[in-house]
């Protein structure tokens, strides 16, 4: 009778051991989630999701970077990070066009969208059947991380996401202890897009690139404007005269040369200690634990004599 009393106790201890472990949010095997996405709407998940379609580059470069590439079995046009992404099916995306047919046809049990969709094409995509998880852009370097284990909990790699966070926030940290050691802040004028040279664009105070740069121990140009993205003038730039110029429109061609030889240009102290370098905009403009190669580029830019 003993034996068998005690055995039921042992049964209904491991039932109870394995309902609470199913309980957790973001197992990698089971148990349900539900999250508040950066459209304040609740989604829940009964268990991680297997079929994933990004709608984003940022969002897929997160996924491959939690493990769970293998998972992703659509991709937006633009999605060309890792390499292994070219293989997956391409949903669409340019001039902000997916396939919805395309979408609904690889069965997805989430979709994950960025700020780089609007609530519209959320709602569109949600009317096929489909659950849609809306991922917004951290607003500071601490939302990198939860950016990460989000999709890390959606995917069932939160163990995985964690430890990512953990290794980039040491990167980060290393970063700022070699900062300290500066004794100056150049300023920096960073171009996003120099087609019309007398009023290129450039990030403003706010923007990410805004944070990153003053986190890489410079100063922001743009961070006098009015807004996250605006132009800027000749003669604004002249009177603030960056002692450094990084050019995020080189991924379309521009060179150094070309700006030396802008009209009004030659009289920046930027363009005259020959300070101007193309930059890998990729780094810093998708949102995710590529951020971090970003702001270790900036700062080897930006304070090459203790990088």
């Amino acid at each position: 009778m003993k034996k068998w009393f005690f055995a039921v106790i042992i049964i209904g201890l491991v039932v109870l051991t394995l309902s609470a472990c199913a309980a957790q949010p973001g197992n990698a095997a089971r148990g349900e989630i539900n999250l508040q996405d950066g459209l304040e709407r609740q989604v829940t998940l009964t268990e991680p999701a297997q079929r994933i379609v990004s709608l984003s580059p940022s969002v897929t470069e997160i996924l491959f970077a939690v493990g769970a590439g293998d998972q992703v079995v659509g991709r937006d046009s633009f999605s060309n990070y890792p390499a292994e992404a070219a293989s997956i099916q391409d949903v669409g995306g340019s001039m902000g066009s997916y396939s919805i047919e395309t979408i609904a046809s690889l069965e997805p049990d989430l979709v994950i969208a960025a700020e780089i969709n609007t609530p519209e094409q959320v709602s569109t995509i949600e009317g096929m059947g489909l659950k849609v998880y809306y991922l917004a852009n951290p607003t500071d370097v601490e939302g990198i991380y939860t950016m990460l284990q989000t999709v890390g909990v959606l995917s069932g790699h939160k163990e995985e996401a964690e430890a990512l966070s953990s290794s980039l926030r040491e990167r980060v940290q290393q970063v700022s202890k070699t900062i300290e050691n500066a004794e100056t802040a150049p300023l920096v004028f960073y171009e996003l897009d120099g087609t019309d040279p007398a009023k290129p664009w450039t990030p403003g105070p706010g923007s990410f690139l805004d944070i990153l740069i003053t986190a890489a121990g410079g100063r922001n140009v743009g961070a006098s404007l009015h807004s996250q993205w605006a132009q800027i003038s000749v003669e604004e730039l002249l009177v603030q005269d960056p002692d450094i110029i990084l050019l995020g429109d080189s991924i379309y061609g521009m060179t150094p040369e070309q700006v030396a030889g802008r009209a009004g240009w030659d009289g920046l102290t930027a363009v005259k200690e020959g300070r101007i370098y193309p930059f890998n905009d990729d780094l810093v403009s998708r949102p995710g634990p590529r951020l971090v190669d970003g702001l270790e580029e900036l700062a080897k830019l930006i304070h090459p004599e203790i990088n």
